[in-house]
């Protein structure tokens, strides 16, 4: 299935774990699907560095849950 659009909502660092954690949307096939995600790092880390590493994993849930 293809990806149609990807959205990063309520993005927020938890210090204590050291890991950047935001909610995911892929819409596919016609529908919105939401993944709960989390980016271990630095909170200086490059924004675009940070939407990277949670879509990936975003996506890797989503092909999971689509097989």
């Amino acid at each position: 299935r293809r990806v149609l659009a990807m959205r990063i909502t309520n993005l927020r660092y938890n210090a204590q774990s050291g890991a950047f954690m935001a909610s995911v949307d892929i819409q596919r096939g016609g529908r919105m699907y939401r993944y709960p995600c989390e980016f271990h790092g630095p909170q200086t880390m490059d924004p675009a560095t940070i939407a990277a590493g949670l879509t990936e994993r975003a996506l890797r849930m989503s092909d999971t849950q689509s097989r």
